[in-house]
């Protein structure tokens, strides 16, 4: 430990009281291995995801894409301009403030999807949201960032990895395509196949979330401005998205939906834009954001899950089930709309 400024003596760039660690080779056989079994074990969550999903049903949030664009609005114009603002509030370095807004213009991370089905959320809208956003970020990620940014850096010179999206796209297409032919051929499999996709997911979550940590090993001493709005900007997605969700006047599983897919972000791809677009010196100040908002995100995910869980085990079922009733009242005149259990408009 080198103590004058407190980063490992394997430290390959220091700057004060940060620091980056260069990956041993362990970490590069480690990398491969864990990237391809978590790759395919996130295609086959994936597809046990679109097992349920109806087609008619995500048709119709394609043809009537007003939760969509809800989703839309609040990933490409909260996100970024979240992500502005807390730059701006907190007078961070340019670099830092172009990483922050990074982060905040990616498109929405599969996660989301996972974590929607355990809230009983609206899958059908949560596959849509993710596919949409992941497609529109080929076009949306460079506006936002040529808006945002010029005050900081040339736009030009941060480079956004389209092959990655592109792989993401598909990674997430095809396996969800089969699953919803999986359920429309077969719906009593398709529950099978759920039910353990659904675990599998969950425990999927944490498993990155480790590996992130074992493969990333860089001292986890950085600017004590960058953990505030790693843990405030997620925090932000998620209720700057659920609000604006319920003022357009969404129904409260289309709202934990929106929620979730606002605030849970892609932080991989977020992490590969921040290490081809920065020089190992620039990489310093920004190297760990990505891996802080990623772990925050999860721990306010989280919680509300939790909070979630224990309202409904605390209201009890016939509780819920009447809520559902009444919340199906409301909406009786649309064929499009599903409600799940939980939260439900209680009709003031």
């Amino acid at each position: 430990m080198n103590n004058s400024t407190g980063c490992p003596a394997s430290a390959t760039v220091c700057n004060g009281t940060s620091c980056v660690v260069t990956k041993k080779n362990f970490n590069d056989i480690l990398s491969v291995v864990l990237s391809t079994v978590l790759t395919v074990l996130l295609a086959m969550v994936m597809f046990s995801m679109g097992c349920n999903v109806e087609i008619k049903k995500f048709l119709g949030h394609i043809k009537r894409p007003w939760g969509i664009c809800v989703g839309f609005l609040c990933q490409f114009g909260i996100m970024p301009l979240t992500g502005f603002i807390l730059s701006v509030a907190f007078d961070i370095l340019p670099l830092q403030a172009v990483v922050v807004l990074i982060m905040g213009c990616c498109p929405g991370g599969t996660a989301s999807n996972i974590l929607a089905y355990w809230v009983d959320g609206d899958m059908d809208l949560s596959i849509s949201m993710t596919t949409c956003s992941t497609l529109l970020a080929l076009g949306m990620m460079p506006l936002c960032l040529f808006i945002y940014t010029k005050m900081w850096v040339n736009s030009g010179t941060i480079v956004i990895p389209f092959n990655n999206i592109g792989t993401s796209l598909v990674a997430l297409v095809v396996p969800v395509s089969i699953g919803i032919f999986v359920n429309h051929k077969w719906p009593h499999k398709a529950k099978i196949i759920l039910k353990i996709g659904s675990i599998t997911g969950a425990i999927l979550i944490v498993l990155i979330a480790v590996v992130g940590g074992i493969l990333y090993q860089s001292a986890w001493i950085i600017a004590p401005k960058l953990w505030i709005i790693g843990t405030l900007f997620p925090l932000a997605g998620y209720s700057l998205g659920f609000l604006l969700a319920r003022v357009s006047g969404q129904p409260w599983h289309r709202c934990r939906t929106v929620a979730l897919e606002t605030g849970m972000q892609n932080t991989q791809l977020c992490s590969t834009i921040v290490q081809l677009s920065f020089t190992q010196e620039e990489l310093n100040l920004v190297f760990t954001f990505p891996l802080i908002y990623s772990i925050f995100q999860l721990a306010f995910a989280a919680i509300f899950l939790g909070t979630y869980v224990a309202y409904k085990k605390y209201h009890g079922k016939n509780n819920v089930e009447f809520s559902e009733s009444k919340d199906n009242e409301m909406v009786s005149g649309s064929s499009l709309h599903k409600v799940n259990e939980g939260f439900q408009p209680d009709g003031r």
